[in-house]
């Protein structure tokens, strides 16, 4: 599964630097499929979502940080759990209910976005 911030979020940023993927962002900006990732060009998520990779994509949330689940793998192949909770001073880093996802999916995803 991946992983969502809640709205209990203070906005400190301890989370978006520890990502391994570059799922994390500030609240209101915008993201790229190809930030923090080897991706370029025309693409389809594991999830199957389509990107251009380069293309800006509207915020999750205007409000607090957000993750973007087609990047999240809860860290799986990079570290033993998820960064973002581990350093969360307020415990707003959750499971997402609406994402579950087995290891071997995560795996798939980290692979797919770091060649």
């Amino acid at each position: 599964m991946a992983i969502i911030i809640t709205d209990e979020c203070i906005n400190c940023g301890a989370c978006e630097p520890e990502c391994p993927n570059n799922a994390i962002y500030e609240g209101a900006a915008e993201w790229r499929m190809s930030d923090g990732t080897s991706l370029k060009g025309n693409l389809t998520t594991p999830l199957g979502n389509t990107y251009d990779a380069e293309e800006p994509q509207e915020p999750v949330d205007m409000d607090v940080y957000y993750i973007v689940t087609d990047k999240c793998t809860e860290c799986k192949g990079f570290h033993d759990e998820p960064q973002c909770a581990a350093v969360c001073p307020v415990d707003c880093c959750i499971d997402d209910p609406d994402y579950r996802e087995t290891e071997e999916q995560l795996l798939t995803k980290k692979e797919f976005m770091h060649l």
